[in-house]
């Protein structure tokens, strides 16, 4: 099983180092989450394409949420842990940065901190991560689920153990858009309220 999953990521990181992805504008939040965490989102999002074909479509929270922020090592963001970031879509099969294959629908994403430990070793230089969950099954905007919580609703998107995750951070130098970093990863950076945000939506870690 592990020799497939390694074999799965090798697959989906050398699709992503030959794609040509590109973002543009998105439309309104989707519809299918939560009134409350629709109205809380920014109100266009952005649109990852690939030629002619739609990736995924990621909206943000226009505001801050409230509540104790973390205070812990290796962390770039200060933000509650399990807080509703965003919510994303994907049209098609996604993936996360395991490789993990993620069907399409809509998910929410939520703030995460990865514990110090060997399970982790390699997958990001900072402990932010973003975890999915499907927006049927997430419909409070204001919850802040402890990590234990937050990871089995997120195991709801993978089905498998582990959770949907997306390398997320705090940039050192912002520079606004979607562009691609090192061999396979692809980088959105925008802004969150008024903190520069990045994320990896497309491209799988290497360990």
């Amino acid at each position: 099983m592990k020799s497939m999953r390694t074999l799965t990521g090798l697959l989906v990181c050398s699709l992503a180092a030959f794609a040509q992805y590109k973002s543009e504008p998105g439309g309104a939040p989707a519809a299918e989450v939560a009134p409350a965490i629709a109205q809380a989102m920014q109100k266009t999002g952005t649109k990852i394409t690939n030629g002619d074909a739609t990736y995924c479509e990621v909206w943000f929270r226009a505001d801050k949420p409230s509540g104790p922020k973390a205070n812990e090592e290796n962390i770039t963001l200060q933000l509650p842990q399990g807080a509703l970031i965003g919510v994303i879509r994907f049209t098609g099969n996604g993936s996360d940065r395991r490789g993990q294959t993620i069907k399409p629908g809509v998910y929410t994403l939520r703030y995460g901190i990865m514990p110090v430990n060997g399970d982790h070793q390699g997958a990001a230089p900072q402990r932010d991560f973003l975890l999915m969950t499907p927006a049927a099954d997430d419909k409070d905007l204001n919850a802040t689920p402890n990590f234990e919580t937050l990871v089995a609703m997120s195991r709801k998107a993978s089905s498998t153990p582990h959770p949907a995750v997306l390398s997320f951070w705090k940039p050192d130098v912002p520079a606004p858009g979607f562009s691609k970093q090192n061999e396979t990863d692809w980088v959105l950076q925008t802004k969150y309220d008024d903190t520069p945000i990045a994320i990896i939506l497309i491209g799988v870690a290497s360990s």
